[in-house]
């Protein structure tokens, strides 16, 4: 796709604006603009102008006829663990037959399991199987991401997860935050040492992760069986230091005190709370942390999903990404977390589109760049078959729905 182009015959033009979009709350998650019969225009790969088909300028480059169909922001994942070596579904087995996510993990499977695949492969090859799993979620829609580390847990193999991650970025041109998860487990060596695997994580690899400028952020699994917040505490005021901003696990299993945390360290996010209680819900309402909910991962381990109507009715407002992952999250596509959302958190189309858009782009803070329509912000767009409703994402609980995906020089198209 050219950098400079005009769509038109669009039946709706979605989550547009002529003013910077706010991170939406409460009942504002419910609300979706919307232009009918519009038409947009993009140059050097932005928005440019767009209005209503009485007002379509004249354009001698290149047309791309939407057919009746609706154009919005794509979508944004801002949790992923995208970079891995293989999957996982022996574990899926374990599970049916029995086995908690706890118990797999003492045994040296999960995380640690993912771990070991990691050590085996080289970089260039991590590299190409991560590259066609974000190509295949660019196809469902989603052109911007988040991507952890956290399957090395070693020093080498964390680097090569972060070294992969800062070469899809380069590569594909696509906007990719990189955020360092080496506290996601403990090591199997380290299972009675913490201390010993902390002072790694913070002696080691933060030094090598600046000295490269290799992630965004730091996050921590702050979780029962995981990381105590006294623990996950020691590692982000390192992180800190080493001018990391904070993301963090929590609130999966238990009450785990990463709440708190991350409030006392102005992270930029909270992500799971699958277990999520009404003083949590009025600290992260007094604060300007940015909660995510991953109900993929709650599908895919028969989990409770997080209290999102609730959170909404509060007036707090959060983002949906599909925690990517292959263990239990094993599923890049957006359409499918946004359709849980609708169907097992009761939220509306319109506020679980917002969460996969809008305020997806702050919880990554591209919100100045994508997650609405508007003049100066990048062109990653979705344009739909025609005859597409915003009811109808949810209810087809898949991606049919698409015809373009385009992200400046990049496009998917479904015939």
């Amino acid at each position: 796709m050219e950098q400079n182009f005009l769509i038109h015959n669009i039946s709706k033009l979605l989550n547009y604006s002529n003013i910077p979009v706010a991170f939406k709350k409460g009942r504002e998650m419910s609300f979706v603009s919307e232009l009918e019969d519009a038409w947009l225009l993009v140059e050097n790969g932005r928005i440019h102008d767009f209005g209503i088909k009485e007002q379509i300028p004249s354009f001698g480059g290149l047309t791309v006829d939407a057919h009746g169909g609706m154009v919005m922001p794509s979508f944004i994942d801002a949790h992923t663990h995208l970079i891995f070596a293989d999957t996982r579904e022996e574990e899926f087995v374990d599970r049916l037959r029995g086995l908690t996510y706890q118990e797999i993990s003492a045994r040296g499977g999960g995380i640690l399991n993912s771990a070991k695949k990691i050590k085996n492969i080289s970089e260039d090859e991590l590299l190409e199987r991560s590259w066609d799993r974000m190509m295949f979620a660019f196809s469902k829609g989603t052109t911007a991401f988040e991507m952890k580390s956290g399957y090395g847990l070693n020093t080498d193999s964390e680097l090569k997860i972060l070294r992969v991650i800062k070469r899809l970025r380069e590569e594909s041109g696509l906007p990719i935050r990189s955020t360092f998860l080496g506290a996601h487990s403990f090591p199997l060596e380290f299972r009675d040492n913490h201390q010993g695997y902390i002072n790694q994580i913070i002696k080691e690899m933060l030094p090598a992760i600046r000295e490269e400028n290799l992630a965004d952020y730091c996050d921590v699994f702050c979780e029962k069986g995981f990381y105590s917040p006294e623990e996950t505490e020691q590692i982000v005021e390192a992180a800190v230091q080493y001018g990391l901003k904070i993301r963090i696990h929590t609130n999966q299993f238990s009450h785990s005190g990463g709440i708190s945390i991350a409030i006392q360290h102005n992270a930029v996010s909270v992500d799971h709370l699958e277990e999520l209680n009404n003083d949590e819900m009025l600290k992260l309402l007094n604060s300007n942390v940015i909660p995510v909910l991953l109900p993929t991962a709650a599908f895919f381990m028969n989990c409770q999903y997080p209290p999102a109507r609730q959170m909404l009715n509060m007036g707090l407002g959060f983002c949906i990404s599909t925690d990517y992952n292959p263990g239990t999250a094993p599923n890049p596509d957006l359409n499918f977390a946004l359709a849980l959302s609708c169907i097992k958190m009761k939220l509306l189309p319109e506020e679980a589109f917002n969460a996969i858009t809008i305020n997806a782009a702050y919880a990554l803070e591209y919100e100045k760049s994508l997650g609405s329509i508007e003049k100066g912000k990048n062109a990653h767009l979705i344009i739909s078959k025609p005859n597409t409703s915003l009811n109808l994402i949810p209810y087809s609980m898949s991606s049919d729905w698409i015809q373009h995906v385009i992200a400046g020089g990049i496009e998917d198209e479904y015939e």
